[in-house]
């Protein structure tokens, strides 16, 4: 093509592309170099007039969205042009935009390797190899344009990122020195230094960085989050509240950072002000649903659960299938003692919310506590034909047969739930409880093993099966290793401590059964089984007196144990 040709495909190209950009990897790095723009290097290309015309319906392409027609069209531009260092880097860049990360990583890397000096190509790849953590290969090609051209500012800026990425912070460190110093006033480096620093725990020295790039840069609005980031995670809140008023000075459209106020003042226990702060707002912005919601949760929090339940019915009203505000409400309807309001609500909540579960349970429990036992059951049931995977129902399905005496049906629901979930160690668990109640022991212990085999850790299996061998006078040295171990994975829990006095007991250890329920009981003053097990030691050593004394403080908590009324019976006949 003669220079007259040339001239003439560039105008085709410029009046095209107009003031296209090329892509950039990271977002908010064209403030930190000056590189001459894409389409002025579009219009240096000496296209071939066939490449100029397919580059130019790419362009087109690109602007309307249709990617896929923008890489075919470009496809064709290579064609005519299959060594354009340009027409390639552009199709690498639109392989990624087109979220084809292996084509593009594929074109990228045969392109590099006949074209090494494509400081471009080598910046998208750097970012395509970030972007899939593979950080080695991002680190290099960083290192390779920092070496090709070392007064390229975005990989420094990359190189940084990566390092403090894999908490290399010395090396981090030294890229964001390395940027600063070819660029001292550069805000993207300064704020991003200050972000790794705050990973470092440097607060002193990423608060300097944060205020200096305010200073130079006041609408520069993430810094002025990150500094808010950092006085808030270092407990700062009187500086973090400061901060957000002044940011309010420039920018008082902004109410989030007054709802962010708020809530900061809520941390900071000081409700009232945090309340009037929200109900100042509500003044200027009465829809704004955000300040509705904080202001509901924060009326929850100062146990104003009318005001609560209130603002979550407002905002209900506008999105009724909100299960997240649906939940609030039915909570603080259930704190301020509208009891039905709140099964009703808690009943209404989807399967796919994160808390249905919860939900049914928190119904049924209201339910139970108004001898509703029957709807309680038919409410847990509904919830398992609604979502039949979550453990939990069976558990409190199975309870409360159990507390309506029907163990039958409590086995069968947790044997479905270990159908549907079966590796969960608390359905096992209460299988073997049911079995043990049932009389059927071996079935009980085999199921408790099954729980140590997923759970090798799991000390309440290793507590019930020590516990059960002690009350049956079997296997008590294998008993008394057992809770050891229990007791060494959990050691403050009064059960484990009580299952140890108790085998002692068994052994006749009674120096050692005496010490152990006595901790067992402080750490549980009202449970009537240590009450009983202390009673037992005391009776066995003589002291009669005080086996009574216990005897008869376990019976006041557990009246109708027919146990305590026998042992009871027999001391006071025999003379003392």
């Amino acid at each position: 093509m003669d220079r007259q040709g040339k001239f003439k495909t560039r105008r085709i190209i410029c009046t095209v592309i107009g003031a296209l950009l090329l892509w950039v990897t990271l977002a908010g790095c064209a403030s930190l170099s000056s590189h001459e723009s894409a389409d002025s290097r579009a219009a240096a290309e000496n296209f071939s007039s066939g490449a100029a015309y397919h580059y130019s319906l790419s362009v087109l392409l690109r602007r309307g969205g249709d990617l896929a027609g923008a890489i075919g069209e470009l496809k064709q531009a290579l064609e005519h042009d299959p060594d354009s260092p340009y027409l390639i880097t552009e199709l690498v860049s639109l392989y990624v935009e087109n979220n084809d990360t292996e084509k593009a990583l594929a074109l990228g890397e045969e392109a590099l390797a006949r074209d090494p000096a494509n400081i471009e190509l080598r910046s998208i790849m750097g970012g395509l190899y970030f972007s899939t953590r593979d950080y080695d290969k991002a680190a290099r090609e960083y290192e390779t344009i920092i070496t090709r051209d070392p007064k390229n500012l975005v990989a420094y800026l990359y190189l940084a990122t990566i390092h403090a990425q894999e908490k290399k912070y010395d090396l981090a460190e030294s890229a964001y020195q390395k940027l600063l110093a070819i660029d001292p006033d550069n805000i993207i480096g300064m704020y991003y230094y200050a972000k790794t620093l705050m990973q470092m725990q440097r607060w002193a020295d990423a608060e300097e960085l944060l205020q200096k790039t305010i200073a130079q840069r006041p609408a520069f609005e993430a810094a002025w989050q990150g500094l808010g980031v950092l006085y808030e995670t270092t407990k700062r809140y009187d500086d973090a509240i400061g901060l957000y008023r002044r940011y309010l000075e420039g920018n008082p459209a902004k109410i989030n950072y007054r709802v962010k106020i708020a809530e900061l003042l809520k941390r900071a226990d000081r409700m009232d002000e945090a309340k009037k702060e929200l109900e100042e707002i509500l003044t200027i912005t009465p829809d704004s649903r955000e300040v509705q919601a904080a202001l509901g949760l924060l009326y929850y929090d100062m146990r104003n659960f009318a005001g609560a339940a209130r603002e979550f019915s407002r905002l209900l009203e506008g999105t009724p299938g909100d299960d997240k505000l649906r939940y609030m409400l039915a909570s603080s309807l259930e704190q301020k003692g509208d009891h039905d309001a709140a099964c009703r609500n808690f009943q209404l909540i989807s399967p796919s919310f994160e808390l249905f579960a919860n939900a049914q349970i928190q119904a049924a429990m209201i339910l139970g506590k108004q001898q509703r036992h029957d709807e309680a059951i038919s409410v847990m049931v509904r919830a398992l034909e609604q979502k039949n995977d979550q453990a939990v129902l069976y558990l409190y399905l199975s309870s409360l047969y159990e507390d309506s005496k029907d163990l039958t049906a409590a086995e069968k629901t947790i044997v479905s739930g270990i159908e549907r979930v079966p590796g969960n160690t608390d359905l096992h668990y209460m299988l073997g409880v049911i079995l043990d109640k049932t009389n059927r022991f071996e079935e009980s212990i085999r199921q408790m093993e099954k729980v140590l085999e997923i759970d090798p850790q799991n000390a309440d299996a290793l507590n019930f099966i020590g516990y059960t061998y002690a009350e049956r006078g079997v296997n008590l040295d294998e008993a008394e290793k057992l809770i050891l171990q229990a007791m060494d994975l959990k050691p403050d829990n009064g059960y484990i401590i009580d299952s140890l006095g108790w085998v002692h007991f068994r052994q006749n250890k009674l120096a050692s059964a005496l010490k152990h329920l006595k901790r067992a009981l402080e750490l549980m003053p009202d449970d009537p089984n240590i009450l009983e097990h202390l009673g037992d030691v005391y009776l066995k050593t003589g002291q009669a007196g005080e086996a009574l004394d216990f005897y008869r403080r376990a019976i006041k908590i557990s009246p109708d144990s027919l146990i305590l009324k026998k042992k009871i019976d027999e001391l006071d006949e025999t003379p003392r």
